[in-house]
């Protein structure tokens, strides 16, 4: 079952942000991303001053045998920023994405997206557009971008120096209180984290996905005292 047209805005370049034809089951998804506030989302909000490298991740939900499923991937391990770590495709803006007030972002998302898992642009439909973070350690700028996977296309690892794996999580075992967790960070700072996919989900990546789930209603009760180290394995 899907929705008829609720909202469209269209970029000056024609790049439609739209939830027309969304299924039903996101409609808590758009519904959070209409009216979260910055700082419901993170502490860590972009410098007052400007600086910070603009970039953008892609949030794309798909539909798999388990129901709705989020594509994500593991950055090589021989990277300079982050590397190992599982996270959305995403990297920084280039000038060919265009203005980064306007369709830069959607452009950065979907390009990276396809440069790391070799993913089909022209299958996403975005539907929606997060505020944006900040990543002290790497200084980025992060926009969310978030996608319906409207036809899906084979993924996989395009460049091995980028990316280690790409694979999808269910959202039901994201909010399996079972695979919750806090994760802690040899300087003493926890966050929320997901274990899941033979994978510990952490840092920016698990932060946003925790409060995706909470304010789409898809959080399950889970033990925040469980800790686990940033070298878990499972």
């Amino acid at each position: 079952m899907t929705r008829g047209t609720r909202d469209e805005s269209t970029t000056g370049d024609g790049l439609a942000v739209t939830t027309h034809g969304l299924p039903a089951w996101l409609d808590p998804v758009v519904e959070a991303v209409r009216t979260v506030r910055p700082t419901q989302l993170s502490r860590f909000l972009p410098p007052a001053d400007g600086s910070g490298r603009q970039s953008a991740v892609l949030i794309l939900f798909g539909e798999g045998e388990r129901g709705p499923e989020l594509l994500m991937m593991e950055r090589a391990g021989s990277l300079r920023s982050h590397p190992g770590q599982p996270s959305f495709p995403g990297g920084a803006l280039d000038p060919e994405d265009g203005d980064p007030e306007t369709t830069g972002p959607l452009r950065a998302a979907l390009r990276e997206a396809q440069e790391e898992t070799g993913l089909d642009p022209a299958g996403v439909q975005i539907f929606g557009v997060l505020p944006r973070l900040y990543i002290p350690v790497s200084e980025f700028v992060v926009t969310p971008v978030l996608g319906w996977w409207r036809e899906p296309s084979p993924v996989g690892v395009v460049d091995p120096a980028e990316t280690a794996r790409v694979f999808t999580v269910p959202v039901a075992d994201l909010t399996d209180p079972q695979a919750r967790a806090m994760a802690v960070h040899p300087s003493g700072h926890r966050g929320p984290a997901f274990l899941v996919a033979s994978a510990l989900v952490w840092g920016f990546t698990a932060g946003v996905i925790d409060r995706l789930l909470h304010f789409a209603g898809w959080e399950r009760p889970w033990d925040t005292s469980r800790q686990v180290p940033l070298d878990w394995r499972a």
